[in-house]
């Protein structure tokens, strides 16, 4: 079907075992995406009810809407970045409009079923994006880790270093103090967590961000808070509000949009296939895509920021026994009570705590360890992974991407014409050819012959013989048309020094190619051979 969300077929031998775990598994992410959903908001430049109203309705709908089973959608440390950088250049009204458009470009891709075509980026240009995001983010939670007094950060990578540096002096011990021990807590508890039992249930980063809370409202610390900064969070449902749509706008947020499209396709499509592996499932990507579009279309008419699929929530979920979508609609459901009734609470959550999850976050979000791996890997290899991280950190995301796809497209090619080969038949193989070299000459194809290939024949028309040439194509299994055209240009120079041309096993793909360019009506019915032997035979008999 066109549209078929996933949760249509979830339910088949559904029961209350299930359906407790289902609830249990929401209950738990709805209480892990709470601080990361304000945390990720901040950290881009927006109010932390931007995060949580992003995953109650993103969330929600991804859930509904959506081609996996158990993937849990809302805001991502991924787009941090960008979304950083849209809000200081264009402001936020344009981020909302950035956002919707992405959501339709999204959708589009659902439905010409583009969602298989992203498993075709390279893993280095993947990591290596990954990486500089999660850098970025480390980067970026070191004023309030620090406490230093910054009104606003620069997007770009060395003003904001210059920035850090020029403040560095306004650090706040105290904030540093609660950041440190927030850290200290995340690790703790992770390590400790299958010793606590029930209690091992309970997320890190929410123990971290209570107790920071409680210390900061019991001595009165002298910290930025939410309250103290954002005033807090409204306790109440998001409310539709349509923000102003022109031509002229929106072509200008293209770009941003298809970037936030492009990261949101990667990032929930990567996240699907990991879920697939631990549940042993497989995710429909084009209804992913679709609803993911549909979310990204819908959430910025709330006050919402860009969403997509994300891996610690989805895993966690997984961990915690989710096993149909409900469990992603019960997250959505936990998160707006929690506003509905809690919300004031949140008054006095330390940034300086919430910036030492987003480090946490960022660092379990990097694959480091490739890295230090890199010298196992062959140069081009390491060039693609680190020129993507490179201009993810310094330039944009957008750029880091188009060069990395260009560096593996290069080295593909590369690899791809080092595998094609051509070799002379010799005497010794081929008795009755034997002292017949350059009257009779013989050639074996091996691989493609592409635009990356063509120097193979080109070879060929070099060293002519006099009398007769034979290609075996037996081993060839793709043609394209620069190939073509080279093969049609040796045969008209064949021609030209009345050159008898055999072509010998041309079959499947190369045999298709050959009869839409219309090469074979150029040559006579005898001159194509089923193999090479009978077409050294009919050369030696001519």
């Amino acid at each position: 079907m066109f549209f078929h969300p996933r949760i249509l077929d979830s339910f088949a031998g559904y029961n209350r075992k299930l359906f407790t775990k289902d609830i249990l598994a929401g209950l738990t992410v709805g209480i892990v995406a709470l601080p990361l959903a304000m945390a990720f908001a901040i950290a881009s430049g927006l109010k932390p009810e931007a995060g949580i109203f992003t995953a109650i309705i993103a969330g929600g709908l991804i859930s509904l809407l959506g081609g996996s089973k158990v993937q849990i959608g809302g805001p991502a440390g991924a787009f941090i970045v960008i979304v950083y950088g849209i809000v200081e250049r264009y402001g936020i009204p344009n981020l909302l409009l950035a956002t919707a458009m992405s959501g339709v470009f999204l959708f589009l891709m659902g439905i010409f079923r583009l969602g298989t075509l992203v498993r075709f980026i390279p893993i280095a240009v993947i990591i290596g994006f990954t990486n500089g995001i999660a850098f970025l983010i480390g980067l970026s939670q070191i004023k309030d880790f620090f406490g230093l007094q910054i009104e606003k950060m620069p997007a770009q990578f060395f003003q904001s270093v210059q920035t850090l540096y020029m403040a560095a002096d306004t650090f706040n011990p105290i904030a540093l103090a609660l950041a440190c021990g927030s850290l200290a807590i995340l690790i703790a508890w992770k390590m400790a967590q299958r010793r606590l039992g029930w209690l091992g249930h309970i997320p890190g980063t929410v123990i971290a961000m209570v107790l920071a809370t409680i210390a900061t409202t019991l001595f009165n610390l002298p910290v930025d808070t939410i309250g103290s900064r954002f005033g807090g969070i409204p306790a109440g449902l998001p409310h539709f509000e349509w923000f102003p749509i022109s031509w002229d706008t929106a072509q200008f947020m293209v770009t941003p949009a298809l970037t936030l499209a492009l990261l949101g396709a990667i990032e929930s499509l990567l996240c699907a296939r990991i879920a697939d592996g631990l549940i042993h499932d497989r995710h429909d990507s084009n209804q992913e895509l679709m609803a993911q579009g549909v979310a990204n279309l819908i959430t910025p008419f709330f006050g919402g920021m860009p969403a997509t699929g994300t891996i610690a929530r989805t895993v966690t979920n997984i961990e915690s026994g989710g096993n149909t979508p409900l469990s992603g609609l019960i997250h959505a459901m936990t998160l707006l009570v929690i506003v509905l009734f809690a919300a004031p609470l949140a008054q006095n959550i330390p940034l300086a705590s919430l910036a030492a999850i987003l480090m946490y976050v960022a660092w379990n979000m990097g694959e480091w360890k490739k890295f230090v791996e890199l010298k196992q890997f062959r140069i081009p290899y390491r060039i693609t992974i680190l020129s993507v991280f490179l201009l993810t950190v310094i330039l944009d995301l957008t750029v880091a991407v188009q060069v990395g796809l260009l560096l593996a497209f290069i080295t593909f090619i590369y690899r791809i014409s080092s595998l094609s080969r051509c070799e002379r038949a010799e005497g010794k193989d081929f008795p009755k050819l034997a002292n017949l070299q350059g009257s009779i000459d013989a050639y074996r194809i091996y691989g493609a012959i592409f635009f990356g290939a063509v120097k193979l024949l080109e070879k060929i028309e070099v060293n002519l013989p006099t009398q007769t040439l034979l290609l075996d194509l037996k081993n060839v299994i793709y043609v394209d048309t620069s190939g073509m055209d080279t093969i049609m240009e040796l045969a008209h120079l064949c021609k030209i020094r009345n050159i008898k041309l055999i072509i010998c096993g041309l079959d499947h793909q190369p045999l298709e190619m050959a009869e839409r360019s219309g090469f074979i009506e150029k040559l006579p019915r005898e001159c194509f051979c089923p193999d090479l032997y009978s077409g050294i035979e009919l050369a030696t008999h001519l």
